[in-house]
């Protein structure tokens, strides 16, 4: 997951800012998971 998204390394930002990087990375990968299944019936997913 985290080679697709490009987060191979984390720079020490503080813990509040690497947690909130984190939780993006989670909620982006699981958006990408379901990516066929929130889009319309006849459209095409671009990714």
């Amino acid at each position: 997951m985290k080679r697709q998204w490009g987060f191979t390394k984390v720079r020490y930002r503080g813990l509040v800012k690497n947690r909130a990087r984190v939780y993006t990375l989670f909620a982006l990968a699981n958006l990408y998971m379901v990516r066929r299944l929130l889009t319309p019936p006849g459209a095409t997913c671009a990714l």
